[in-house]
């Protein structure tokens, strides 16, 4: 066989080979797509975590994946994952788990874990410190506003990117399609769902329980309400608690894993708080609790606005502007780097004697002047 026709031969086997893994790329791409039409890879889902400072949001996680280890506080916005075998000799279902630290003062990391690639199996989880009912609505409000304006702009680009995909094959292929309830989910034509599913923890219940049962009352019935709404899924929980972990877990494996989450309810303002989506109804949850407060001075302008000036009132918002400035993360010696925080001390103290010379010269500026 002569060089010439043995080239030849060469240059179509690779294209031949390049076509082949072109085919392969694009099936697996098309057989990404789930059952319930939300598009991502099948076995992989994204869960973002998000909520009060300090409302053990790490340590939550920590139990949901088994990992004995202690909680760190979260600097900023933090990625693991979790794996679970789906069955003997199969690929295992991958989690990717992002956590965002810092309450509401880093909401604007959201959009780093919300994006058109991760929309598509993206659940969103809001912790809630029970134990600081103060802060509560202010932190559930400020972070939903902010995660559902990022979640709306990536299911834009999705779509987006859907049409430019179907186009290019010639296909007939679904867009990307927001969150749909049942016809029969309850209050399905009074409520306002969040575009992708939402689960609502209460945090440290144990703490919880020190409170007045009236003002227990509030916070339950309140975040039935909220929960409702949203279209979410709500339960109160406790690391101190293992019955409650436990169902936790179940709630967390639904949305990471695809997991059933039992049967367990309870909408009784005096235990723990375990209600599925879709369990509970406005009718069921009554009215704001406004047995001292006249609802006509409230002027309110819809329903939400309603629960939240009553439960503001009975428990006042914390005034933002006279809390303490965030401790500097620089100087955590958790996250300590001598080689680092050496040339760091140096920059500083070079930053030092420039601020004084320059302080001297516009001094003497003055004087000449």
């Amino acid at each position: 066989m002569c060089r010439a026709h043995r080239a030849e031969t060469q240059c179509r086997t690779d294209k031949l080979w390049d076509l082949a893994a072109a085919e392969v790329q694009s099936r697996e791409r098309d057989a990404g797509e789930d059952a319930d039409g939300r598009g991502e890879a099948v076995g992989e889902r994204t869960v973002f975590l998000m909520g009060s400072k300090a409302g053990g949001k790490t340590s939550l996680l920590l139990r949901c994946l088994d990992r004995d280890e202690p909680a760190k506080p979260t600097l900023a916005l933090e990625y693991t994952f979790g794996r679970r075998a789906t069955g003997h000799n199969t690929p295992k279902d991958i989690a990717h788990l992002w956590e965002l630290g810092g309450g509401t003062s880093l909401s604007d990391l959201v959009q780093i874990p919300i994006t058109a690639a991760s929309i598509r199996s993206l659940s969103i989880i809001l912790v809630l410190d029970l134990s600081a009912p103060s802060t509560l609505w202010a932190t559930m409000e400020t972070l939903l506003q902010v995660a559902q304006t990022h979640v709306e702009q990536a299911a834009s680009q999705a779509r987006q990117v859907d049409k430019k995909r179907a186009q290019s094959k010639q296909s007939a292929n679904a867009l990307f399609a927001a969150r749909v309830l049942p016809k029969d989910f309850p209050d399905r034509e009074l409520i306002s769902p969040f575009p992708v599913p939402l689960l609502i923890i209460g945090s440290k219940y144990d703490l919880f329980q020190e409170l007045a049962s009236d003002k227990r009352k509030v916070v339950c019935k309140t975040l039935r309400f909220v929960a409702h709404y949203y279209a979410a899924s709500l339960i109160f929980s406790s690391i101190k608690l293992e019955s409650l972990v436990s169902k936790t877990k179940s709630f967390f494996s639904h949305l990471a894993f695809n997991a059933d989450t039992g049967k367990t309810m309870s909408c009784d303002s005096s235990k723990p708080l375990i209600i599925p989506v879709g369990s509970d109804s406005f009718s069921q949850i009554g009215s704001p609790p406004t047995t001292e407060i006249d609802i006509t001075s409230l002027h309110a302008k819809n329903p939400k606005d309603l629960w939240k000036k009553v439960y503001e009132r009975i428990f006042p918002p914390e005034n933002t502007s006279e809390k303490k400035l965030e401790k500097d993360p620089a100087k955590d010696p958790q996250y300590s780097e001598p080689q680092i925080d050496a040339m760091r001390a140096q920059k500083d103290q070079e930053l030092e004697e420039y601020k004084k010379n320059a302080a001297k010269s516009w001094k003497g500026l003055q004087l000449d002047t």
